[in-house]
C-alpha cells in the first residue's frame, strides 16, 4: 500500500470510527475495574481521534495503560484463584501481542495499521467487558466481603 493510499485509509477510518466515548454501560460494579475501564476507553478514544502526527504517542500511552490494566486484572485473578482465569489471561496476552506488533509497524510509519488496531480494540472491548470482565468484577466484589462467593444450593426434600 502506497503512502497516499495509507493516508486515505487512515482518514476514512477516522471518519468511520470517529470516537469511542465512555458509557455507563461499561460499569461492572467493582470500582477499581470500572476506573481502569474508564481510562482504557478515554485512551482508546484519544487514539481514534488523533491526527497522524500524534498517533504514535497516543498508541504508546494506550499500550502502557493496557499493560498495567491487564497485569492488574491478571494479578486479581491469580491472587483470588478466579476459576476461568487462564482464558481471560490468554485474551489479555493476545491483545498485548497485537498492540506490540502494531507499535513496531506504526514506528516505521504505517499509521493505517495502527488505526485498524484502534478500530478493532473498540469493537473488541464491549464484548470482553460484558463477558469476561463482568464475571471477574462480580468475583472481586464478593472477595471484598471476606471469602469466595457463596454458592446457593436448594435442598430437595424427598417424600418417602
Amino acid at each position: 500500500m502506497g503512502a497516499a493510499q495509507a493516508g486515505m485509509l487512515g482518514a476514512f477510518l477516522q471518519l468511520v470510527m470517529a470516537k469511542f466515548p465512555w458509557s455507563d454501560m461499561y460499569l461492572l460494579g467493582y470500582g477499581p475495574m470500572d476506573d481502569s475501564h474508564r481510562e482504557f476507553v478515554v485512551l482508546l478514544d484519544a487514539m481514534l481521534k488523533s491526527g497522524d502526527e500524534d498517533f504514535g504517542a497516543r498508541l504508546e500511552a494506550f499500550a502502557r495503560h493496557a499493560e498495567a490494566h491487564f497485569a492488574e486484572e491478571d494479578e486479581w485473578m491469580q491472587r483470588t484463584d478466579f476459576p476461568p482465569r487462564q482464558c481471560h489471561a490468554d485474551e489479555h496476552a493476545a491483545v498485548l501481542n497485537s498492540v506490540r506488533k502494531v507499535m513496531e509497524v506504526v514506528a516505521q510509519g504505517d499509521i493505517a495499521e495502527g488505526r485498524r488496531l484502534a478500530a478493532a480494540l473498540a469493537e473488541w472491548f464491549p464484548g470482553h467487558a460484558t463477558h469476561l470482565d463482568s464475571a471477574l468484577s462480580h468475583w472481586m466484589s464478593k472477595q471484598n466481603f471476606g471469602g469466595k462467593p457463596v454458592v446457593l444450593r436448594r435442598n430437595i426434600l424427598q417424600k418417602s
